[in-house]
């Protein structure tokens, strides 16, 4: 077990594992098996009983997913974690055990489309109130919130906006009246923002993004205190939602973690010459990047951020056509949904990740029709660079064969 003051690449790499325990083997060994055999009947039943630790059965833990568990809570600065099969896996295993009909939820305005959709079509179906307010104002939530609320849940930086939550002051009124802080840090990723160093109870990811990095697996992780991530591990993965990730997926997602600091680094710089760049183009009307002086909260991105990130949001004149035409002339940039995988990928959010959203609720909930949204992948900056000022460009360069 290594030193918890080891720098952040030196946990991602080693937490939890000792080669010599393990035959050697510089490379976690992989446990693909369902379930796991007893000593006695009196083990079995100890562990059964909570009594005593060991594995049962893989729908509840693996040697795989328990060390992936245990580097996700330590990069997290957090007590324990949780492996799930999607990041959706994550959000409704712990929106199913932390609510009951009668509770309340608050969520910011903006939210993934299909975290939106659970909420919109699926919580509020079983009488639990899903309110929508603006928490880029901590005044809102102070207004808003009252004894049913339960959960207060977001986004920072949020999907596709780019929007700011301030955790700290989320969560100190949050706290007051008793709720649980819920944080989605997939953009972010720890090595970016801690939230539960900022005071939120939960923090989760789609792991299927920056944590894996490679665009080949779906997997969802969430952190928090050992009792909370205890109750969703029994209850809203065991037996509400069954979302177990397969060790497999974990394996991928611990090699994903290894080198998470040198892929952030590069995409956080990469992305800040992008963001510049397009600011200065005539026809893109607004740019929403945490790096930008422009960008509306950077000074809380200042404080909130270590590094601005590899996720930008742009405005382009003409709306979503303007988007369309641009998204089509792109000859290097992939077209496609996801984020965080080492390639560039660009969408549309009001046409795709974001299409459960009505057109009037996109309106209400910030997302421009013409938006599109980057994420910003480890090629050469200046090919992408390229690719984008060619693709803006009334004239487009015709790609050379």
């Amino acid at each position: 077990m290594r030193n918890a003051t080891d720098s952040f690449a030196t946990r991602a790499i080693h937490h939890g594992y000792d080669p010599m325990q393990n035959e050697g083997a510089l490379t976690p060994p992989l446990h693909l098996t369902s379930t796991f055999a007893f000593e006695t009947a009196e083990q079995g039943g100890e562990m059964f009983a909570g009594e005593r630790g060991g594995h049962i059965y893989s729908r509840i833990s693996n040697p795989t997913t328990d060390l992936l568990e245990r580097r996700i809570a330590v990069l997290e600065g957090a007590e324990a974690g949780l492996a799930l099969a999607s990041g959706m896996g994550a959000i409704t295993s712990t929106l199913w055990t932390l609510l009951a009909p009668g509770d309340e939820v608050i969520l910011d305005k903006t939210l993934y489309g299909c975290t939106f959709s659970f909420m919109q079509h699926g919580l509020a179906k079983f009488g639990i109130t899903v309110t929508h307010i603006d928490l880029t104002d901590p005044t809102n939530l102070k207004a808003a919130i009252t004894s049913r609320t339960k959960v207060v849940y977001f986004e920072t930086p949020a999907n596709p906006n780019m929007r700011l939550v301030d955790i700290a002051a989320t969560a100190e009124i949050a706290h007051a009246a008793g709720a649980v802080v819920v944080v989605d840090n997939t953009y972010a990723t720890p090595y970016l923002t801690r939230p539960i160093e900022h005071g939120a109870d939960i923090v989760l990811h789609s792991a299927t993004k920056y944590l894996g990095g490679h665009g080949d697996v779906v997997a969802g992780l969430l952190a928090g205190s050992a009792e909370l991530v205890g109750q969703i591990r029994m209850y809203g993965m065991k037996d509400m939602t069954g979302a177990v990730m397969a060790p497999f997926n974990a394996m991928l997602i611990l090699r994903g973690l290894k080198t998470l600091e040198l892929r952030m680094d590069r995409v956080c710089s990469s992305a800040q010459t992008i963001a510049e760049m397009l600011e200065a183009v005539p026809t893109v009307a607004k740019v929403h990047y945490p790096g930008l002086p422009s960008y509306d909260q950077h000074s809380l991105a200042q404080r909130q951020m270590s590094q601005a990130g590899g996720m930008i949001a742009f405005e382009l004149e003409g709306g979503l056509d303007a988007g369309r035409q641009m998204m089509n002339r792109l000859q290097l940039i992939t077209r496609a949904v996801s984020l965080g995988d080492a390639e560039t990928l660009i969408q549309h959010p009001a046409s795709m990740t974001h299409s459960t959203y009505t057109p009037e609720e996109r309106a209400e909930h910030g997302i421009a029709e013409g938006l599109v949204r980057l994420s910003v992948g480890l090629e050469g900056v200046e090919d992408l660079l390229a690719d984008l000022r060619q693709s803006l460009s009334p004239t487009p360069v015709k790609a050379v064969a």
